[in-house]
């Protein structure tokens, strides 16, 4: 079941569409359930109003699985490079300028887009549903999963499984690097990450640029511990139709201790 509402925020002066998938199990039981915060709400649970026309399909997997749990997808904004403002915590580095080729701008409102989550939403969500505000989790595609890190990091104590798709770490590599470094990041259950080999199309020295900047924060995150799958993904193109291959292994990972229906 799918609910679609806006929710205001603050920071940004404008409302923001908000979808919340609910198991079916919801209307005829009185128990709470995890959440799982996303990004880029459009495409997450249906192809229909998805971005392009494909979505991760997460509504048709959990209604298939029976994996009891409460998904809230944030649209994204379209506008410009809102998108790329909201993701990043920082103003895009010096290897975003060498991969971009230019000097971007963009990024910074990463910390803001968070509050709104924390600040705002949840708390509407952990009202308006039986949740369980203890368990709670966030997962993005691309930069998306930039921001879900930076979540991690900043937020460990509310986000404790995280999950970053293919992420998009380069636009702020030199900073979540250092935030990963002189983060505690004891608190966090399950961090599942992925990267695929045709990423960057055909590009093989581009490929090893992107899968290397990865790497670095794998490192990372296996030198502090962090209970990590990572996985390379053969022929995984940075596109949805590939994308959605990957949630049944996701959310298998971050919710294997959560009963399913029978």
């Amino acid at each position: 079941m799918l609910e679609k509402f806006p929710v205001y925020m603050t920071a940004f002066r404008q409302e923001r569409m908000i979808r919340v998938y609910l198991p079916e199990s919801y209307i005829n039981e009185s128990k709470r359930y995890p959440v799982l915060y996303m990004h880029d709400g459009q495409n997450v649970f249906e192809d229909e109003g998805a971005i392009k026309g494909v979505s991760l399909g997460i509504k048709d997997y959990l209604d298939e699985s029976g994996l009891e749990i409460i998904v809230v997808g944030i649209d994204l904004n379209p506008e410009g490079e809102e998108r790329v403002n909201e993701y990043c915590p920082w103003a895009n580095g010096e290897i975003s300028k060498q991969i971009l080729g230019y000097a971007s701008p963009s990024g910074g409102r990463g910390e803001e887009y968070l509050d709104f989550v924390i600040n705002e939403l949840k708390p509407f969500i952990d009202n308006k549903y039986r949740t369980l505000p203890n368990h709670t989790s966030m997962a993005g595609i691309s930069l998306g999963g930039l921001i879900s890190t930076y979540a991690a990091c900043r937020y460990p104590h509310i986000f404790k499984r995280i999950a970053a798709v293919s992420p998009g770490f380069y636009r702020n590599q030199e900073e979540i690097e250092n935030l990963l470094r002189n983060s505690d990041m004891s608190a966090i259950e399950k961090f599942y990450m992925d990267f695929g080999t045709k990423e960057i199309g055909e590009n093989e020295e581009m490929f090893k640029v992107f899968l290397d900047l990865t790497n670095r924060v794998v490192e990372i995150l296996n030198d502090k511990e962090v209970n990590l799958h990572y996985q390379l993904i053969n022929d995984a193109e940075h596109a949805y139709i590939f994308f959605r291959k990957r949630v049944p292994e996701m959310l298998s990972y971050l919710f294997s201790d959560i009963d399913k229906a029978n």
